[in-house]
């Protein structure tokens, strides 16, 4: 439990983050249409994904592809998603 406060304390400290976990738990995306949805830029949309996918909240389900990865979140990225809501404002 401790670990996903820890994990859900790291989305928060980032605006970034926590829009792209957000769209991600609506469903699994592509870094273009999380881009457009949230109106950030494609690059820190990618680099974004990749920071959670290092503490495992996102996962990739097409790794085999170059161009249009779809990402959705791990299991622990959902709990973490379900309580963004607690705090928001």
């Amino acid at each position: 439990m401790k670990q996903e406060w820890d994990k859900l304390g790291y989305v928060l400290a980032g605006k970034y983050r926590i829009q792209v976990i957000k769209c991600l738990y609506e469903k699994p995306m592509t870094p273009k249409a999380i881009s457009k949805r949230t109106n950030l830029y494609i690059s820190h949309v990618s680099n974004t994904i990749k920071e959670l996918m290092k503490i495992d909240l996102v996962k990739c389900l097409t790794p085999n592809l170059k161009r249009g990865r779809i990402y959705s979140l791990t299991d622990v990225g959902k709990e973490v998603a379900k309580e963004l809501s607690l705090f928001e404002e």
